[in-house]
């Protein structure tokens, strides 16, 4: 597997979250996952991995995994290749009992679209696309 970004992302419920990006399009990487994490791949470059909280708590050297329906540390922005496959991509998030919102940048659409998709923990992804 060649990735060049990986991400991970703290979940309360592992097997309902890979079905959830499962939905979203990623494939699950057996080789790269286990019992407490789950890798998640979306292209040649860009993966994540979900973590169980437990799991989390060991890398992170006495520090606390924020709850994401509360606190956002750190949220997710990947390029699409149109506002359609942004838009789909957070229709599809939605259907799957996450949810997804507009920001208003005052960037004209036609430059740059982007929905604030949250998955089923509230861990924030932001499919982008943008004229470059």
């Amino acid at each position: 597997m060649s990735i060049d970004v990986l991400v991970n992302v703290p979940v309360k419920d592992i097997k309902k979250s890979i079905i959830f990006y499962e939905c979203l399009g990623f494939k699950y990487v057996k080789e790269f996952s286990s019992e407490d994490t789950a890798t998640m791949k979306w292209n040649d470059n860009f993966a994540i991995t979900l973590l169980t909280h437990g799991f989390h708590k060991k890398l992170i050297r006495g520090k606390n995994t924020a709850d994401a329906e509360k606190d956002i540390g750190v949220f997710v922005s990947f390029i699409l290749e149109s506002p359609e496959a942004v838009k789909k991509f957070a229709e599809v998030a939605k259907e799957n009992g996450g949810d997804y919102y507009e920001v208003d940048l005052g960037i004209s659409k036609e430059k740059l679209y982007f929905l604030e998709v949250e998955d089923l923990d509230g861990n924030i992804l932001e499919p982008n696309w943008m004229v470059m």
